[in-house]
């Protein structure tokens, strides 16, 4: 074999591999716009018990088609809190086993010399379904799964096409016998290669699929076979731990459990290694890639009976490989960000992900509730250091919500830039427009502090009476700020009514300090000076609810419309 020969078997073997992925990342984009918000809302439910997890795990990977979406996903709702860490390992076992269906597909469908004779029957009616029911929205998920589903197969028979021909090539199964003549050295070999790509490709299914086709072309035996499989197992947590790389310590907690989870089912496996080979070889002598397949779904059923009853030592071990960092997940009053719900990493996972976008939001507005708590302190300081340590902790925290006000409009813009179900794509407006407002009440609350800035340069003083009035308007605004807070924790049962009283207690006093503050001004209560800055204060709490209630109004608006 030369190297243009390996050259051509390489570029052809690519293309098929991309048309695989993209047919992969297409099914399982169909299936989320489907049922991404009813994945969210099973997930946000889940109780304690093991069973539940597991079921909710395995049924949530079997629709959506990705295991990577569902492992991090859940990562997502334990850095958020909204799932317990025995929560998550009860999911994760379940999502191993649901992720078992895309290998029967595959096996099924797609091996074989009529593994594209599905394709082109899908693709028309797919397409069909496009031209005549352009209106119906609800079948546009269902096409596009269809059309992923097609183009899978259409990429298995083009990964088929690409495999080399034995009878040309004979060194190359020479070459692989030989990495196989090491007896126990060689198993673990292969579990090494198999982590190893799979880290690569970030795509424990479209390892399979080569391991499945490898087999089927007879360049790989049972045995070498199934310490690939045990290899993509582990190799698919990466994905996890990408995502919560960047999250706190929950959600590392969460990943390593899933790696835990898969390094002590190849342990296991390793040491029954002879017995399920034997059994599974047993059950399909004469064919290997139903042989394999089988070994993937008893390999992660088996692991989630037995470790389902370790539950509390998987925690126990995960909470000492990730300690409690001091301090770290205090979000509350820290000074510094970055993202926090939102991996860097290269997993997308459409609909599913603006979760991570939901929370990212709950963390801006605990941000902005802190700096205006602030403001207070600041007539509070009696020295010029003191006053000026406050100062320069609100301009820190006016330049932190113009940071994340970049971050999420740039990962939002990216999302709703992608193919987005309708549902999504109101949501990331309407994510847009509360993180717009959000940023406002960060300019408008750092504005307050200038004008006390301005007051206690110029040496301007406020009476008592002058004083309490604006403790009442930062009282009312404050109670606002706390009912829009409350709001962007559940879309879908948020007090409006409360917001609206709020946004009307705000005016009404705004009216009367006006009022009062005009009357003064003819009576020459006090000059220009105290006038102007008092006028401007409470104008300025007035304005800073305008966009609290803004926030609220946005969630309420599109939840009218969709289900959020």
């Amino acid at each position: 074999m030369n190297i243009a020969e390996i050259l051509s078997i390489v570029i052809k073997f690519a293309g098929a591999l991309a048309i695989f992925l993209f047919a992969m990342k297409e099914m399982s984009e169909g299936l989320q716009k489907a049922a991404g918000s009813r994945m969210r809302a099973i997930l946000g439910k889940i109780t304690g018990n093991p069973l539940s997890g597991i079921l909710t795990g395995l049924v949530v990977t079997a629709v959506i088609q990705s295991s990577s979406a569902t492992t991090v996903m859940v990562v997502s709702f334990v850095n958020a809190g909204l799932l317990s860490l025995g929560g998550a390992i009860a999911v994760i076992m379940g999502a191993n086993i649901g992720t078992t269906a895309t290998a029967w597909i595959i096996t099924l469908l797609g091996l074989g010399e009529g593994s594209g004779m599905f394709s082109l029957p899908m693709f028309l009616a797919t397409v069909s379904l496009f031209f005549l029911f352009t209106k119906r929205e609800a079948l546009k998920p269902v096409a596009q799964t269809v059309i992923g589903l097609a183009l899978l197969l259409v990429g298995m028979d083009l990964l088929q096409q690409a495999m080399p021909d034995l009878e040309q090539y004979p060194e190359l199964l020479e070459g692989i016998a030989s990495l196989s003549g090491y007896g126990f050295w060689s198993i673990m070999l292969f579990v090494l290669i198999g982590t190893l790509l799979t880290c690569l490709v970030q795509s424990s299914s479209a390892m399979m699929a080569i391991t499945l086709l490898m087999c089927y072309n007879g360049l790989l035996g049972t045995d070498m076979a199934i310490a690939l499989v045990m290899g993509q197992n582990i190799g698919t947590t990466i994905t996890a731990n990408i995502a919560a790389a960047v999250a706190n310590t929950a959600a590392k907690r969460a990943a390593r459990a899933h790696l835990v989870f898969n390094v002590v089912g190849v342990l296991v496996t390793l040491a029954l290694y002879r017995p399920m080979l034997n059994l599974i070889m047993h059950v399909f002598p004469n064919d290997v890639p139903m042989a394999i397949t089988l070994f993937h779904t008893l390999f992660n059923v088996g692991n989630t009976l037995l470790l389902v009853w370790f539950i509390p030592q998987i925690m126990w071990l995960v909470e000492r490989m990730v300690p409690e960092s001091k301090g770290a997940d205090q979000e509350d009053d820290s000074e510094e960000y970055h993202l926090s719900y939102i991996s860097r990493g290269p997993v997308s996972t459409a609909e599913l992900n603006l979760q991570s976008a939901k929370s990212e939001i709950q963390l801006f507005s605990k941000k902005v509730l802190h700096m205006y708590s602030l403001l207070p302190e600041l007539r509070k300081a009696g020295s010029e250091k003191d006053f000026e340590t406050v100062m320069q902790r609100i301009e820190k925290y006016e330049k932190l919500t113009d940071r994340m006000d970049m971050e999420l409009t740039r990962f939002l813009t990216a999302v709703g830039g992608g193919n987005l179900s309708p549902h999504g794509s109101e949501r990331v407006s309407t994510m847009l427009r509360i993180i717009d407002n959000l940023e406002s009440i960060g300019d408008s609350i750092l504005q307050i502090a200038l004008v006390r800035k301005n007051k206690r340069e110029d040496a301007v003083h406020f009476s008592d009476h002058l004083n309490a009035n604006l403790s009442q308007m930062n009282a009312l605004v404050e109670n606002a700020l706390k009912v829009m807070d409350g709001n962007l924790v559940d879309y879908d049962h948020i007090d409006i009514d409360g917001a609206y009283e709020a946004e009307r207690n705000i005016n009404a006093c705004r009216d009367q300090l006006r009022h009062e503050h005009l009357e003064s001004l003819k009576s020459g209560v006090y000059g220009y000076a105290v006038g102007n800055a008092y006028s401007s204060l409470y104008a300025l709490y007035e304005k800073l609810g305008d966009y609290v209630i803004n926030v609220s109004e946005s969630i309420d608006s599109s939840r009218k419309h969709v289900d959020l």
